[in-house]
């Protein structure tokens, strides 16, 4: 019965969100109704002490990274950058590998630090040019888009400095470029299977004689050549955002130290930092407000007018992100409380392998939030220390726990009712019946590379 009561739990928010009900709200209306039918006098005690206690602990952590990415893709946005990367890339790829070229264009963006969102909104009007040109079908844009912005990059590559890739950091006591080897052999499997797809599908159609096809809604005008920044202009505060990353990674434990202390005169107990399970955060946030500065260094002209409202943008932005995550973040800590996920804890356990453990727990609690980082905050924040320490008796390196729970967060995560995928298809202006079976072969994709990740660890040992 305790089981059934938190899978009925998961199942309605699954549900809810699926409906596009706002997971802030019924997040944690989900978990009390799991705590009703356990022990009703435990709600208020459990709402305050376990749901708060997680939810503003992810906003400590997190809300900066948030933030300043969001403010720092807007600014990418407004300062003519976005689109500027994106004709070159195109220019040097061809319009006749248009698939390549927006695929290449999104990883682009996402490695340097550019909102998942943001990328859709931004890449679109070029996708939609590209395709309608080389005359492929527009529903395979959201497949496209999601191979780019929502795979290797957002999570496999060493350093990304996506919100998916800095959470593990914080439990394994790792950076954001762990374990950099499966990170990449990862990144290569996912874009050549990919690739391949998405090209055989492009095929299948051109046989058909199908087209790009017409009568379709929110179709952008078409592109006009119009004076943009310098390529290697627009490039440069994604370089700055990736190379900072790095240096900051190794300069900050060098000069705090492990355990950081200091007094202050108007407080009674040292401020005690541990730099091990904060460090890579604060090397992602200096990263990115140098990325930011950046962009205000080449372009404060061009943003200057538009950065008080597209920074509320931004900052609106932030906040609904991080609190959706954080709700999820909550509502995991409730559920993780149950005397029923002791079952499914212990039928997990029996998996004997840490690494297919983690895997499978990580990208099914993603699957069913319909969110990478609050499924994989979901199974961190009630299982790290588990998978610690079984990964310790089987001799597994922290780093290979990182990128394995990176990576697994984003495969199942990409279900139906993931907000991702509702936006790319609101924006696209296409459906589920028409497009999402490309998304969903991408997701496919992206969770058969986990396991290739894991056997490659185990074949070889590197990591």
């Amino acid at each position: 019965m305790s089981f059934m009561i938190i899978l009925v739990s998961l199942a309605l928010l699954m549900i809810v969100a699926y409906r596009g009900f706002s997971v802030i709200l019924f997040a944690p209306i989900c978990a009390l109704i799991a705590v009703a039918f356990t022990d009703v006098s435990l709600i208020p005690p459990l709402f305050n002490g376990i749901f708060m206690e997680k939810l503003v602990g992810f906003v400590k952590l997190y809300f900066p990274v948030f933030l300043l990415g969001a403010v720092f893709g807007k600014l990418i946005e407004l300062s003519g950058f976005s689109k500027s990367i994106v004709a070159s890339v195109i220019k040097i790829v061809g319009r006749e590998r248009a698939i390549l070229s927006i695929v290449l264009v999104c990883a682009i963006l996402t490695y340097g630090g550019v909102s998942l969102f943001v990328v859709v909104f931004a890449v679109y009007p070029f996708a939609a040019e590209t395709f309608r040109q080389s005359d492929i079908p527009k529903r395979l844009i959201p497949g496209t888009i999601a191979l780019g912005a929502f795979t290797f990059t957002m999570d496999s590559l060493p350093g990304s400095p996506q919100i998916q890739n800095i959470i593990p950091t914080t439990f394994f006591n790792t950076n954001t470029w762990a374990a950099p080897w499966l990170g990449v052999i990862g990144a290569v499997f996912i874009l050549v299977i990919g690739l391949m797809y998405l090209n055989w599908r492009r095929l299948q159609a051109a046989v058909a004689g199908e087209g790009y096809g017409s009568g379709h809604i929110n179709e952008p005008t078409e592109y006009k050549a119009e004076k943009l920044p310098n390529a290697f202009v627009a490039l440069f505060p994604l370089l700055v955002v990736g190379v900072m990353n790095k240096i900051l990674t190794e300069l900050i434990p060098r000069y705090y130290g492990e355990i950081h202390s200091t007094t202050l005169s108007g407080s009674a107990k040292p401020l005690v930092t541990d730099i091990h399970k904060i460090g890579a955060i604060w090397a992602v946030e200096g990263a990115l407000l140098l990325g930011i500065l950046c962009i205000l260094l080449f372009a404060f002209k061009t943003v200057k007018n538009q950065f008080a409202d597209g920074s509320k943008a931004a900052v609106s932005g932030a906040l609904l992100a991080s609190l959706n995550t954080a709700s999820e973040y909550g509502f995991g800590g409730i559920i993780a409380a149950m005397p029923g996920f002791a079952v499914i804890s212990d039928a997990l356990k029996a998996i004997p392998n840490p690494l297919i453990n983690e895997s499978i727990t990580v990208t099914v609690l993603a699957g069913i939030t319909g969110s990478a980082s609050g499924g994989m905050s979901i199974a961190l924040a009630a299982m790290s220390e588990t998978f610690i320490k079984a990964a310790n008796a089987a001799h597994i390196p922290m780093e290979v726990l990182h990128r394995v729970a990176s990576m697994a967060s984003g495969g199942m995560d990409t279900l139906p009712h993931n907000g991702a995928v509702i936006t790319l298809l609101a924006v696209t202006g296409l459906t589920h019946k028409t497009s999402y079976k490309d998304i969903f072969a991408v997701t496919l994709i992206k969770t058969a590379a986990v396991f290739v990740v894991i056997a490659v660890y185990y074949l070889t040992g590197i990591y």
